[in-house]
């Protein structure tokens, strides 16, 4: 979510009325979420002058690990350098440690192909856009669990009851501290991520929402402290003792 209401926010200063705008003074401290998305708190070292040159040697934008070559236009400026000089600083104060961790492993070449194309400024702000929105669709589609093994029939499915909330096993990445709770697609991705946890035993989809419209389905080690819910269905695993009594 971070890294792209990021892009959509670099994108808007590449293309904006005033022209290529370059964030000269480009550090996490200034950025903050609002209500979802990022805000620059800072534009006093904002500015949309591109550097002048005669020829393309004059054109290297430098960082303290890379260099990258550009070229210099007819009208004596190097070109796409502010958009330029914004993408790579996103990418190394933000993807390099944002964009590795918490997707699905179905998604994460998508996200690799982001974060070296990004760090190589392979990519410009226009396909950098283009190719998170892309991974946005697929996650929020559920697209990317095509072509999966089916695991939900290993469940027994309990209509009217749900998982007493308490301190169970821990698993990351988390929305609670207090056990394991992730967001998944469908019942049949959580059944999926179950199996592939030794300690799980049931689990449940809550009413809770991520961002992207997603449930969070909260997983447990015990499938035995249930309670009356109208609206709730606990997933147990056929395996389990009580699974094998229902």
């Amino acid at each position: 979510q971070i890294c792209l209401s990021l892009v959509k926010l670099l994108f808007y200063l590449a293309h904006s009325p005033l022209g290529s705008i370059v964030l000269l003074d480009f550090q996490p401290r200034q950025f903050v979420m609002v209500d979802g998305n990022l805000k620059v708190t800072d534009m006093d070292d904002a500015s949309t002058e591109e550097l002048s040159c005669k020829e393309d040697n004059d054109c290297t934008l430098d960082f303290p690990t890379k260099s990258f070559p550009l070229k210099c236009s007819a009208a004596g400026k190097c070109e796409g350098i502010n958009e330029k000089k914004n993408l790579f600083n996103a990418y190394r104060y933000f993807f390099t440690y944002l964009l590795p961790h918490s997707a699905p492993s179905a998604l994460r070449p998508f996200l690799t192909d982001i974060l070296n194309a990004t760090g190589d400024l392979r990519y410009g702000i226009n396909e950098t856009l283009k190719s998170f929105e892309k991974v946005l669709h697929l996650y929020k589609s559920g697209l990317y669990l095509q072509k999966r093994p089916l695991h939900l029939k290993d469940y027994i499915s309990l209509k009217g009851f749900q998982v007493v909330e308490g301190e169970d096993y821990k698993c990351w990445p988390s929305y609670s501290h207090l056990g394991c709770l992730l967001s998944v697609h469908s019942a049949e991705e959580a059944a999926t991520i179950c199996n592939s946890q030794s300690q799980c035993r049931s689990f449940i989809i809550t009413q809770q929402r991520t961002w992207t419209g997603r449930s969070l389905a909260s997983f447990r080690s015990s499938p035995t402290d249930l309670i009356p819910h109208v609206n709730a269905v606990v997933y147990i695993k056929r395996s389990t003792s009580l699974g094998e009594r229902l």
